[in-house]
């Protein structure tokens, strides 16, 4: 009892120390002069919250665990359940534009491009064990590669596309060499760097890029060269014109949730199947030891720069729709939140999981939605829900079952 008290009072400290500057101080401004007046209530309120927890809820807790006698977990999936997860998953994408409104196929379609990025940064770092933090500089570069052909070049969507993933997966490829040598913390602070070089890139290059304004007027991919727009330039037909429908922006809200479907089951069919070949198992053996990776002849170099080349490809794929959706691209939507989000995605899900990362994608993307009264708290929640995952649950919420053999003693 006694050192639960004592671990009680470290830990109120602790979140005193850090209840304090955030929520604990007032700034009040009068005239031209500035004052900072202390909430005390909010400090003590927080550290009594966490005084009674350490005190008496956690070895509450640790007491109804201990006597259950077993541990109660989530399931693990096997092959059989995964297909079956998936196909459930899709025939509700299919049929849910249309029995809903505007706004929540909107969402949808915002969700269907955090699972292609998650799904893509799952080849990184669940697959292969290369843990990346500056994977939103490739989102960045699809999503600037359609703007700029756009701007500069007049092309379409579908032109861009290609060159789009292609550019990504160039880049991925050039991040590649200087974390050959790398893992763990280094290897994380690199990509760190890299993510907020092409960020700053973004900003500085003004007579490419736009600068901090971004580009503005992107067009909407269109159906087999229709536009799907109220009206169109002299001498081309719009697509509603076509087929003889009255226009409405419903329409074009399904169709981009469609085209993200599409491209989102297409990283999900390619990464799949990528992971049982030869260079899905070989990034396997490079996350689960890299020197018996090499003892086997493998080469760490070309498996390294394959995971980060195939993964920033399909970033690119997302960014560049990504454009198409917004109509406009600036620096301050390519920011470090967005990579740790991605991340979160992953890591949520399970790593090397691609059912666990389509749910965490849906979860991380609609809860904040639902709780907009709560959009103050939420950087504040999503802490403390990875917090809690990684304690209770680290391996995810729905881990992939991995091939093992076990030797009795």
């Amino acid at each position: 009892m006694g050192n639960n008290i004592k671990n009680a009072l470290i830990a109120a400290i602790m979140a005193g120390v850090i209840i304090a500057p955030i929520f604990g101080l007032q700034i009040i401004r009068v005239g031209m002069q500035t004052d900072l007046k202390p909430e005390w209530n909010m400090i003590l309120w927080g550290m009594g919250i966490v005084f009674v927890f350490q005190a008496m809820v956690r070895p509450l807790f640790g007491k109804v665990f201990k006597s259950s006698g077993k541990k109660r977990s989530l399931p693990v999936l096997n092959d059989a359940m995964r297909r079956g997860l998936i196909f459930l998953l899709i025939a509700i994408a299919l049929i849910w534009p249309f029995f809903t409104g505007r706004a929540q196929v909107d969402i949808a379609t915002l969700v269907l491009i955090y699972v292609m990025l998650g799904l893509g940064l799952n080849i990184v770092v669940g697959f292969a064990g290369l843990l990346d933090l500056g994977f939103v500089g490739f989102y960045a570069v699809g999503a600037y590669t359609y703007a700029l052909l756009y701007h500069w070049a007049g092309w379409g969507f579908w032109e861009a596309l290609p060159f789009a993933g292609g550019m990504a997966a160039l880049f991925g490829f050039v991040l590649g060499f200087p974390v050959l040598r790398l893992r763990g913390d280094y290897l994380a602070i690199v990509t760190l760097g890299f993510g907020e070089i092409i960020r700053l890139l973004l900003i500085n290059l003004y007579s490419l890029t736009g600068g901090p304004d971004g580009i503005s007027g992107i067009p909407k991919p269109t159906v087999f060269g229709f536009p799907m727009a109220r009206r169109a330039p002299e001498g081309v037909t719009t697509f509603h014109e076509l087929v003889g429908w009255e226009y409405s922006t419903q329409d074009v809200i399904v169709y981009l949730y469609l085209m993200a479907l599409c491209l989102a089951l297409i990283t999900l069919f390619v990464s799949n199947r990528v992971i049982r070949m030869p260079i899905g198992r070989a990034w396997e053996a490079l996350r689960e030891d890299e020197i018996a990776c090499r003892s086997l002849g493998l080469n760490p170099t070309r498996i390294k720069l394959s995971a980060f080349t195939m993964g920033a490809m399909f970033a690119g794929f997302g960014g560049a729709f990504f454009a198409a959706r917004q109509g406009l691209v600036n620096p301050e939507s390519f920011t470090f939140i967005e990579s740790a989000l991605i991340l979160a995605i992953v890591v949520l899900g399970g790593m090397g999981s691609q059912v666990g990362v389509i749910l965490a994608a849906i979860v991380l993307t609609v809860v904040p939605e639902i709780a907009r009264e709560f959009a103050e708290y939420r950087m504040l929640i999503f802490g403390l829900v990875m917090v809690l995952m990684m304690i209770w649950r680290p391996q995810g919420l729905l881990p992939v079952k991995r091939p093992q053999v076990e030797l009795k003693a």
